[in-house]
């Protein structure tokens, strides 16, 4: 029997494919993704009504009313029930030490991270697309190519769930628990945000949640809005810091 080469760690034979099939089969029979699923396909869906047919209008400043569609926070809200897939994916490991038990079968961090990361990108991937297509399907059909289109169209949409939901990951993997990553991240636009934009709108645009809305076209007023791409590169280098930072943060500390 040949031992393994110095600082290689013994993988055991497993095979990658091996480690993303487990972490996709614990994702999948976790009640808590099935649920928060069905959530958010059932809020993105009833927004799409009113966002598509203007029968629900928003009181704003002057004591008029404004459409839906001119809120874009309220449409994004969805997007915070679906970020606590990726959060109980990775916080939820740490309860009850099973992330040790996940070490064991596979020693190799690297391998281990890696794992992971590519069965939540192929999770979060296809649940997105699920759970805003029908929304934007009734958004077309009650409203026309424009109101579809008003929220970024269906693709820019699957991306920004796909990307929030990596901040979430990061942030969970980072946190080691699921409680945190979700108060902040639902704190952060309802609460925070609001108090930042009078002091610091330049700082409050670059935060993940403006950013997207700018990605996808409704900044919370010009003053918060970037161009699109400016948008898209700034989430984008919000999920890459999260997701880079677990990942070092893994090889790093104890399970």
């Amino acid at each position: 029997m040949t031992a393994a080469p110095t600082g290689v760690p013994d993988t055991g034979g497993i095979r990658l494919t091996d480690l993303v099939r487990a972490e996709l089969t614990k994702i999948r029979t976790l009640p808590a993704t099935w649920i928060v699923l069905a959530l958010t396909l059932a809020a993105d869906t009833l927004l799409a009504l009113p966002a598509a047919t203007d029968v629900v209008r928003i009181a704003g400043s002057g004591g008029r009313t404004a459409a839906i569609t001119q809120f874009g926070t309220v449409l994004l809200a969805p997007v915070y029930a679906f970020v606590a897939v990726p959060v109980f994916a990775a916080g939820g490991e740490y309860r009850g030490g099973q992330v040790r038990v996940s070490l064991l079968a596979a020693p190799d961090r690297n391998r281990f991270f890696l794992a992971k990361l590519l069965a939540v990108l192929g999770i979060l991937t296809v649940a997105a697309i699920l759970v805003v297509l029908p929304g934007h399907l009734t958004r077309r059909a009650l409203g026309g190519a424009d109101v579809a289109e008003a929220t970024g169209g269906l693709s820019a949409e699957v991306t920004a769930y796909l990307l929030l939901g990596l901040v979430a990951y990061g942030f969970a993997m980072l946190v080691r628990t699921v409680v945190t990553p979700l108060a902040v991240l639902v704190v952060l636009p309802v609460l925070v945000s609001p108090l930042l934009r009078g002091l610091s709108p330049e700082v409050t645009r670059l935060l993940p949640h403006e950013a997207t809305l700018s990605f996808l076209g409704m900044p919370e007023g010009p003053h918060l809005a970037l161009d699109r791409p400016v948008g898209l590169s700034v989430v984008v280098a919000w999920a890459v810091t999260f997701v880079g930072a677990a990942w070092a943060v893994t090889l790093r500390r104890d399970g």
